[in-house]
């Protein structure tokens, strides 16, 4: 009895200051945050609504573009009391595909609720109902349709901020001009609606009910301190009940208002039940209920208001008793989806009075799958709008939604990287002043048109730089100084189509030089003639050489050179197309697709000189493991290359990237269970092989699922072996790199890993062996089972471990296993296959098992039939408390686990 008192007690007092918390934050909030937008109003223009008593402005500050218009008076006040005054002007967009309004709405990750309202009321007298479509950012909002002249369209979404400004374009689709009433923007408390769909989605309103209400839209602020809008909704079924009593709703983040709760439904009849349905306007549309409940009625001892939650026949939570005058707000944990919705509220056989409900929110998932344009590129835009003074209507992001970009630009879009500009185009645009500096952060550029402007300075150097770059043209302009010796060289090899006046030609292509270079050419033949000569016996001698490894130093460590594997660095620009597509990143450069003279499609890792002082140990590395090892669960080497301190690798192409970007969220590739299976299989017999089929044995020592690759049929291998080690001595567990030993700065001994896939025993105690491996592949076959990331994140990172332990003592597999499976699984392999993982993700690395026998285990689990896990599955008494220090890596200084640079 003790312990329930203590329990109420801290129950009440947590309860009490999580409502003095949220009575501060919405108190300090008045109006704080409140992005109130009258579009088309005067200018310098605001008012105070006499309704609602919000603030309105005009839009001058947040848009260029657009025309200022009134709706028709057959529309206006006073043929139309009930006219909020908002939507009697609006702001039109007759010129420009996309028009955006820039909203500085605070720091990237807040959430907000964001309102668009439209009023046709024949404002252009066509009375001609226009279509177009909204988008927030990069992402589609929705489609912008009218019944008739009169109707007041509304739309609300609530999304998370990708930046410190919030975009909201309208895009003209050819269907009339786009235009837009009012817009607004109002900061919701961080924790709520958002835990449900995090941050790869928004929730765009389907309906907000006021149930039992009979009033003609409710709430508002300041009763709402969301400034939510909600309608009326009753049945003649229903019976209503209200209160004028005080109603505790500062408890929860949700704050429905007063207003709304002091109103609810019963049904009519004791026995029957409260029933909702809708028809989603798309199919496949997820769904997002929220239900709110607060008890008005002061219950008797032997009443009891008890009732289960259902949809389409389910039970969604558990049977629910209202608190007296205390909201209580319930939401399903995953989406909803089906043809037809129906939610019904059932009282349960001990209860004494029928269930009761105040309010309903509905909310559909739209989804943000449109990967934005990298930032980097976006500053560079901005900077360069802002230096020149642009009259272009570059608002909002650059290259999204693909079919209506920037005017003037180009850019790459691939299916998981960001957007980046490949072409700029500002010939003719009135540009002065020196070459903007923020072009040199287009790093993806390929063509640069400047011509026909009054730009004065020097050509810069970081032109150079642009190594991407196929044509620039910098004619007509008033510059002074030479293009660079790079930009010449790579124009005359072709490589850059390059358009400048002659005062900024080298010397070497000055007209004036034409008698001098004649000349040196004439004498220069006889020399070349010799030099082929010479070449010509130079190679045939050095095809009498054997093939051993010959070596020359580059930073202080030896590099590779094999004359059958070998290329050179204008091999490796004809390959990748003077490295045209990018197909990934790290922090050792980039990698790009290229394909070799036989046609062979094919990666090509290129080091950056300023990735790290690493770059060229583990360059080394991974060149003379691959010509060494080869089996077909390790990605094939095709050659390298080591000249004048450019380094490349050049391995087989996969077409279907990294497994880790194929159990991203924003994959629409689904991965089966049977092929998750295999997939850890393979894996796990290229790193068997090379912890027990290779002599000595070889220690990957950064498995993770970025570095499984899968090729066009789905199957897997490891890749990336720059950061292996080589033990001479297997018995001894001595430590070789491929790395050779006069190496001064001694990274030998450096932890070197993954975050969230580092084992935690190597962490700390600096001992390295094949079950670090084992450790790392544990976090890899945790992410194929459940579909979360090694490291998941929101406002505090978790390891997929801390997330996995609460999970599992419900025993119900449903909460573990990715969603995306929905149910095409055999329970007993799937709890096999989850045994595993957790065996090899044990603290010590003693209770892991080796590579040869989680391969073993990984086949059974492919088996169609399998005994019940009571006579299979024996799961080690210590696996929960292993679960409690197996992720002691990730916990600790997360920064020092990846020296020395992010992978």
């Amino acid at each position: 009895m003790s312990r329930n008192m203590a329990n109420s007690s801290t129950f009440f007092l947590l309860w009490m200051l999580c409502s003095v918390a949220l009575a501060i934050f919405i108190q300090a909030q008045q109006q704080t945050g409140f992005i109130s937008i009258d579009c088309g109003s005067p200018e310098n223009l605001p008012y105070t609504d006499d309704v609602t008593n919000i603030k309105y402005s005009s839009d001058g500050s947040y848009i260029q573009t657009g025309v200022n218009k009134n709706i028709s008076t057959e529309y206006a006040y006073p043929k139309n009391p009930n006219l909020p005054e908002p939507l009697s002007d609006l702001r039109s967009f007759p010129q420009g595909v996309r028009n955006c309004y820039g909203l500085i709405a605070g720091r990237k990750g807040n959430l907000h609720l964001i309102r668009a309202s439209f009023l046709y009321g024949n404002y252009d007298g066509e009375n001609n109902l226009p279509e177009f479509d909204l988008y927030v950012g990069a992402n589609f909002w929705s489609s912008v349709t009218f019944r008739n002249a009169s109707e007041e369209v509304v739309l609300e979404i609530i999304s998370m901020a990708e930046s410190d400004v919030t975009n909201v374009c309208l895009v003209n689709k050819g269907k009339g001009t786009p235009f837009i009433s009012a817009l607004e923007l109002r900061p919701i408390y961080s924790p709520i609606y958002n835990a449900e769909f995090g941050e790869s989605s928004s929730l765009l309103l389907f309906k907000r009910w006021d149930i039992g209400s009979i009033i003609n839209a409710s709430g508002r602020y300041q009763d709402d301190v969301y400034d939510r809008i909600w309608s009326p909704y009753d049945s003649p079924s229903w019976d209503s009940v209200k209160t004028s009593s005080e109603i505790n709703v500062n408890a929860n983040g949700y704050r429905a208002p007063f207003e709304v709760m002091k109103n609810a439904a019963r049904p009519r009849n004791n026995s029957d039940s409260l029933e909702l349905s809708w028809t989603p306007d798309e199919p496949n549309s997820k769904f997002y209920v929220y239900l709110y409940f607060a008890e008005l009625d002061q219950l008797q001892k032997t009443q009891l208001r008890k009732f289960t939650i259902s949809w389409n026949g389910s039970p969604l939570f558990e049977p629910l008793v209202p608190h007296y005058l205390y909201a209580t707000v319930v939401s399903n944990s995953k989406p909803l989806v089906a043809n037809e919705h129906h939610v019904s509220i059932q009282k349960t056989k001990d209860s004494t009075l029928p269930p009761i409900l105040n309010a309903v929110e509905i909310y559909v998932v739209r989804e943000q799958d449109t990967i934005p344009t990298l930032e980097q590129d976006v500053d560079a835009m901005v900077d360069t709008k802002e230096r020149y003074g642009v009259q272009r209507n570059w608002v909002g992001d650059p290259c999204e939604p693909r079919n209506y970009s920037w005017e003037g630009i180009r850019c790459n879009y691939s299916a998981s990287l960001p957007r980046q500009i490949i072409s700029l185009n500002l010939s003719s645009s009135g540009l002065s002043g020196i070459i903007a500096p923020s072009i040199a952060n287009l790093s993806l550029l390929e063509s640069l048109d400047l011509s026909n402007n009054s730009l004065t300075g020097t050509v810069p150097r970081f032109l150079e730089e642009l190594r991407f770059l196929k044509y620039l043209n910098l004619q007509g302009n008033k510059l002074s100084g030479s293009v660079t010796n790079t930009l010449e060289e790579r124009s005359r090899a072709g490589l850059l189509t390059m358009k400048v006046d002659d005062q900024n030609r080298c010397a070497w292509g000055d007209k004036k030089n034409k008698k001098v270079v004649v000349p040196i050419v004439a004498s220069l033949s006889s020399v070349l003639a010799l030099l082929v000569v010479f070449i010509l016996i130079w190679k045939f001698m050095r095809t009498n050489n054997s093939d051993e490894e010959m070596s020359k130093p580059i930073n202080g460590v030896r590099t590779v050179a094999s004359r059958n594997w070998q290329y050179t660095y204008v091999e490796v620009l004809e390959i990748t197309e003077n490295f045209k597509t990018v197909i990934g990143k790290g922090g050792f450069g980039t990698v790009y697709i290229g394909k070799t003279k036989n046609g062979n499609q094919v990666a090509v890792k290129v080091f950056s000189p300023s990735s790290s002082s690493q770059g060229p140990k583990e360059f080394q590395t991974e060149a003379e493991l691959l010509m060494t090892v080869h089996h077909k669960n390790l990605v094939s080497f095709i050659g390298y290359c080591d000249d004048d301190n450019k380094m490349a690798l050049i391995y087989e192409y996969m077409a279907n990237g990294n497994l880790k970007d194929s159990l991203s969220v924003r994959n629409s590739q689904n991965l089966s269970w049977e092929r998750r299976i295999q997939i850890a299989i393979d894996a796990a017999e290229g790193l068997d092989y090379l912890h027990h089929g290779c002599k000595p044995p070889i220690i990957h020592r950064d498995v993770k699922s970025a570095n499984i690759l899968l090729n066009e049929d789905l199957e897997a291998k490891i890749a990336d072996f720059g950061l292996s080690r080589v033990f001479r001595n297997e018995k001894q567990n001595v430590e070789v790199s491929a790395v050779p030993q006069n190496d001064n700065k001694n990274t030998e001994s450096a932890v070197m890993g993954t975050t969230g896939y580092l084992d935690p025993e190597y962490y700390k105690l600096r001992n390295l062996n094949e079950k670090s491996d084992i450790y790392s592949f544990g976090i890899v076959l945790l992410e194929l089972i459940t579909g979360q990331p090694a490291v998941l994140k929101g406002e505090q990172r978790m390891h997929i471990l801390d997330w996995l332990r609460p999970e599992l003592k419900s025993k119900d597999l449903s909460r573990v296993l990715d969603p995306r499976l929905q149910g095409q699984y055999d329970e007993n392999a799937a709890w096999k296959a989850l045994v595993i993982a957790i065996s090899c993700t044990a603290s010590s690395s003693i209770q892991r098992p080796t590579m040869s026998v989680v391969l073993s285990e990984l086949k059974q689990c492919l088996k169609v039939e399998l005994p019940s896990p009571s006579d299979t599955i024996v799961v080690p008494r210590n696996v929960y408390s292993e679960l409690y220090s197996s992720s002691e890596a990730y916990s600790m200084d997360s920064e020092s686990i990846t020296y020395p640079f992010p992978r």
